[in-house]
């Protein structure tokens, strides 16, 4: 259990902003959204870029982003799936809509300005505590404290925390610690040194301890157990599922439909996929066959096998079997676009990688 009410002394407290912010001043990343004068739309869109994201990852999409939709203005105007097919790769689409809807609702109750309090922050859709956080203090120079992986890692070592750390008491006692030490001055800066300091030092595994600029003030370095923390929740093994992914032809170009608004892949292009069928070893082609034509009123000969495939998602992994077909009419529903043309649609890294093993054919 995390102990409750951790303190911090004043004295402490001081010598860590001190230590923290002088060494983040030296050592940062040079960051595109990062600059001595922070657009609050840009760390927007970073910020939702990061979640779940590793930095070296996201620069190319936050550059291209940004290049499309310059301004908020730009990203509430534009149609969702352009959106989304400058977000595809990225993954967790959920982002990208919950970021487009902000923009909408930061143009029409806003003005297009930013709100610059975590308060009216949280009420824009999709933005949560640690958004609204990051976004008020380092765009803002508002004193709010943020809680990311990163942060998260750094004060349940910094004070040797051992509870588990998505358990509720604990997040509840991070979430204390990281108000109480953001600082009133720079706190933008602060916080962003706490998540460099995750992210490039105090890292999962092999921490860089004798390099860190609080390691004399870490109740875990003290205590060699730095390996420890922080302490996890044992991972619930993925859900197997398994689809049928087939790729219909006709004059050269390929059928592409759309995913439902919600659940997985919400909104993006795919292949015809079937999900719900018999095992794996039951589907035949004539079964496909049967299905195209009942679902999206596709006539074609019996689909061939092509290849099966793997794609790990956060909490499912799924299995592909790829086939391949020739429709002789035309669906309800969907474009038909060559392989090449199918980077014109918003589709996800799995349906891409089908792409790839139909082009190869």
């Amino acid at each position: 259990m995390a102990r409750e009410g951790i303190q911090v002394k004043p004295a402490r407290r001081a010598a860590l902003r001190r230590a923290l912010l002088a060494w983040y001043r030296v050592h940062h990343r040079k960051l595109p959204w990062r600059s001595a004068r922070p657009d609050a739309y840009h760390v927007l869109v970073s910020e939702a870029m990061l979640q779940q994201t590793q930095v070296a990852t996201v620069i190319a999409y936050y550059e291209r982003f940004i290049t499309a939709f310059p301004t908020v203005h730009d990203l509430a105007a534009a149609d969702e799936q352009d959106v989304l097919r400058l977000w595809q790769g990225l993954g967790y689409y959920r982002r990208a809509r919950h970021l487009h809807t902000a923009a909408r609702a930061i143009v029409g109750q806003h003005g297009g300005t930013v709100p610059d309090d975590v308060e009216s922050l949280l009420s824009l859709p999709g933005i949560g505590r640690y958004t609204a956080g990051a976004v008020a203090s380092i765009a803002f120079g508002r004193r709010a404290p943020i809680l990311d992986g990163n942060v998260a890692r750094v004060l349940s070592r910094w004070f040797a925390i051992e509870g588990v750390i998505d358990d509720p008491a604990v997040r509840d006692e991070l979430w204390r610690l990281a108000e109480e030490l953001v600082p009133e001055e720079s706190p933008g800066d602060f916080n962003q040194a706490m998540m460099e300091l995750g992210a490039t030092v105090c890292t999962p595994r092999s921490p860089l301890c004798l390099t860190c600029p609080v390691a004399s003030m870490c109740r875990a370095n003290e205590l060699g157990i730095v390996d420890r923390l922080p302490t996890k929740r044992v991972k619930r093994k993925p859900t197997r599922v398994e689809y049928h992914a087939v790729a219909v032809e006709r004059g050269g170009k390929f059928l592409f439909v759309q995913r439902p608004a919600k659940g997985l892949w919400a909104g993006m292009w795919q292949f015809p996929m079937a999900e719900s069928l018999p095992p794996t070893g039951a589907v035949t082609g004539k079964v496909l066959q049967t299905w195209l034509k009942e679902t999206h009123g596709i006539t074609c000969a019996s689909p061939r096998r092509v290849d099966e495939l793997e794609h790990q998602t956060t909490h499912r992994t799924v299995g592909v079997t790829l086939w391949r077909a020739s429709g002789k009419n035309t669906a309800k529903g969907g474009v038909w676009q060559s392989i090449d043309g199918a980077g014109e649609l918003p589709v996800s890294r799995l349906q891409r990688r089908c792409a790839e093993l139909v082009r190869g054919q």
